[in-house]
């Protein structure tokens, strides 16, 4: 099997916290290596681009407002099966129903403060890469 990428970004409630260091720990320990990685404050263009598959839920305005609270660090992340892996990693997006020793159950402070998100797929990983980053930024 060969080594492809997702798509990572540790959200304002980590950040604030100061949790950057001690989540990209975990996804390295688990197997996957950061290949590109910046820290941004996201714009209210950003964050509405990006969750525009969001725009017609109820939660999408109050989500882009937290995604605009505080700096974000977005990344790339690559290993073998790595969208899978990033979200056996993260744990479920309720923190309540994560396993123990994933991000979410370890840092989360609820279901909407839940610290990080990832790719859910092959094709989205390549979207979301693309949202963030140029081929030149990442150097794996």
């Amino acid at each position: 099997m060969t080594a492809n990428r997702t798509f990572s970004i540790i959200k304002p409630d980590a950040t604030r916290r100061n949790l950057t260091g001690a989540i990209v720990k975990m996804f390295e320990d688990g197997g996957l290596r950061v290949v590109a990685s910046k820290r941004i404050h996201m714009t209210r263009a950003q964050a509405e681009g990006f969750y525009a598959v969001h725009k017609e839920r109820p939660f999408y305005g109050e989500l882009v407002e937290f995604m605009m609270s505080e700096p974000v660090v977005v990344q790339v992340l690559e290993g073998e099966n790595a969208v899978l892996r990033n979200r056996e990693i993260m744990g479920a997006t309720n923190p309540e129903d994560a396993d123990v020793g994933t991000v979410r159950k370890t840092h989360a402070l609820s279901i909407g403060e839940n610290s990080v998100h990832g790719s859910d797929s092959d094709e989205n990983a390549a979207i979301e890469i693309a949202f963030f980053f140029t081929e030149d930024e990442i150097v794996g």
